[in-house]
């Protein structure tokens, strides 16, 4: 895994640095939606009533008891002090909302500052967060390697024109041949850089 062109590494947080054991067929089904359906977009189609209301109430309970749960993922506490040591500019990009990411931050110390939520820019996967953060450390997207472990992030990667980095798991395997790269653990991403 040559990454010689990249200058800055952004991570989505969520089942990538951190695992919230965030369990979207209960919130699928707490909320009385068939399972699998995309929270967000749903969310964004019923427009402000009671529905929105009440589901946007329970997806939020579920987001706080995840941050509250959360734990580092093996090995990804380690690769982010290395990246640092290397003096590489990191961000986070995620779809979860300020409030439980916020608490994950605090939580686990992790050592990130430029974070963006879905309160701050479009969620994923459109490529409007990526955009921001190769903006705010003046680089092209053709620089900026993106890190997730879902095919929103492959997609915001290439939406964004900046490189994907898949981290794999159990259930997304079928996604790899949409990723420029993926690795198994986070020693990997750590040595190559």
């Amino acid at each position: 895994m040559n990454l010689a062109h990249i200058r800055a590494v952004a991570f989505d947080l969520d089942g990538t640095l951190v695992d919230s054991r965030l369990d979207f067929a209960a919130i699928c089904q707490d909320i009385g939606w068939p399972e699998g359906t995309p929270l967000l977009e749903r969310l964004a189609e019923l427009g402000d009533c009671a529905e929105a209301r009440r589901a946007a109430q329970i997806i939020y309970q579920h987001e706080m008891r995840g941050a509250e749960q959360a734990s580092w993922m093996p090995g990804a506490a380690a690769c982010l002090q290395h990246l640092i040591a290397q003096q590489l500019p990191l961000a986070i990009l995620t779809r979860n909302m300020r409030d439980a990411t916020r608490l994950m931050l605090q939580r686990l110390q992790i050592p990130v500052s430029l974070v963006l939520t879905r309160e701050d820019c479009a969620a994923k996967p459109d490529p409007a967060g990526l955009h921001s953060i190769a903006e705010y450390y003046a680089i092209p997207c053709q620089q900026l390697l993106y890190v997730g472990d879902y095919l929103f992030d492959l997609q915001t990667a290439s939406n964004a024109g900046a490189w994907s980095c898949l981290y794999l798991n159990d259930t997304n395997q079928h996604f790899k041949p949409l990723a420029h790269y993926h690795i198994q653990h986070f020693n990997e991403l750590a040595q190559a850089f």
